[in-house]
């Protein structure tokens, strides 16, 4: 088995009876656990307009987390581009790469992060997307250059940085963006399961070398939710099957508490929907995950696990990703040669 990383996509989820500070502060407290675990990256994702996420001012949030640890890298998972001029975006990232050197990753997508009516309030163009979001990237690339110094406009701060860039998808689309340009994937398995094998062969085999990347970079994102029983994993699930259960039905309310019995929640066909948009979702004691990670990198082959874990009690959240680490290393000593 491929050995693999770790890291956190986290995308500040509010909880019902709490607040949005409860919400940041939690953030911050999941970054130094994740930290001191040796998690490789702690990503945040740009939402708008849900009452249950509060990662829409991305960047600051990505500042308040980066001053608050020591050496994780802390990006966006992503930042969706059109939403944004790549001057802005170069100007914050170099801002945020300025302040915390080495430790800033940009992810990057194409889409809006929220519904169409907020999408447009956001000012985005849906008829150029696909034309401009390649532009775009193009751009910041540029921007980031230090053969920008002579162009009539800069990106002050910015300019000259290292700081890598991440493609992200939910389709084939961005496959064979990354592939084309030579950059990192990294593919939104915890909602989007279903097209995530036939991205990553296509970015593989696609895949033309630059002078950002020399051989393919695979991120995998999926849902874990971890406890010291099986019987207490799949309980604390519950928040996260509701979660999406209330994005079948458009109803954006803070993360609720987990329940006993699903079935007085939702119908036969909800629960095949959540169930398929959840199919990359590793739930269970140690054990379990251990032999459900050794299935997925056998088949996946994942340079990068990125784990998002919606478990409405915070204590409860950070175990979670303490019996992830220890079962991801349980499942590569396992299958050592």
């Amino acid at each position: 088995m491929k050995n693999f990383n770790l890291s956190v996509l986290d995308l500040a989820p509010v909880k019902a009876g709490k607040t949005i500070h409860d919400t940041f502060q939690d953030s911050l407290s999941l970054a130094n656990f994740a930290e001191n675990l040796d998690y490789k990256r702690f990503w945040l994702a740009e939402h708008h307009n849900m009452e249950s996420i509060a990662s829409s001012a991305t960047s600051v949030l990505i500042g308040f987390i980066a001053n608050g640890t020591k050496k994780i890298r802390v990006g966006s998972g992503g930042i969706m581009l059109p939403n944004h001029s790549s001057l802005t975006i170069a100007e914050q990232f170099g801002t945020l790469e300025s302040l915390f050197p080495g430790r800033i990753d940009l992810g990057i997508g194409r889409a809006p992060g929220t519904d169409g009516l907020t999408a447009k309030a956001l000012g985005r163009n849906i008829m150029s997307i696909n034309s401009q979001f390649p532009k775009q990237i193009s751009e910041l690339q540029q921007y980031f250059s230090k053969e920008n110094s002579s162009a009539p406009v800069r990106a002050i701060p910015g300019e000259g940085l290292d700081i890598p860039l991440y493609i992200l998808g939910s389709s084939t689309d961005s496959a064979w963006l990354a592939a084309e340009l030579g950059l990192p994937y990294a593919f939104a398995g915890h909602f989007a399961p279903e097209q995530m094998e036939m991205a990553f062969q296509i970015y593989r085999q696609h895949f033309e070398p630059s002078k950002y990347l020399t051989k393919p970079h695979i991120i995998a994102c999926v849902n874990a939710i971890a406890a010291e029983t099986s019987e207490e994993a799949h309980f604390l699930a519950t928040t996260l099957f509701q979660a999406f259960i209330n994005i079948i039905r458009n109803d954006r309310k803070p993360f609720p508490k987990p329940v006993e019995d699903m079935d007085d929640i939702w119908n036969p066909m909800e629960k095949a929907m959540v169930l398929k948009m959840l199919k990359f979702s590793f739930i269970g004691d140690e054990n379990e995950i251990a032999e459900k990670l050794s299935d997925f990198q056998e088949l996946y082959q994942a340079d990068e696990l990125m784990i998002t874990s919606h478990v409405y009690d915070h204590q409860k959240r950070l175990n979670s990703y303490k019996i992830m680490k220890q079962a991801a290393q349980r499942a590569f000593e396992s299958n050592k040669v």
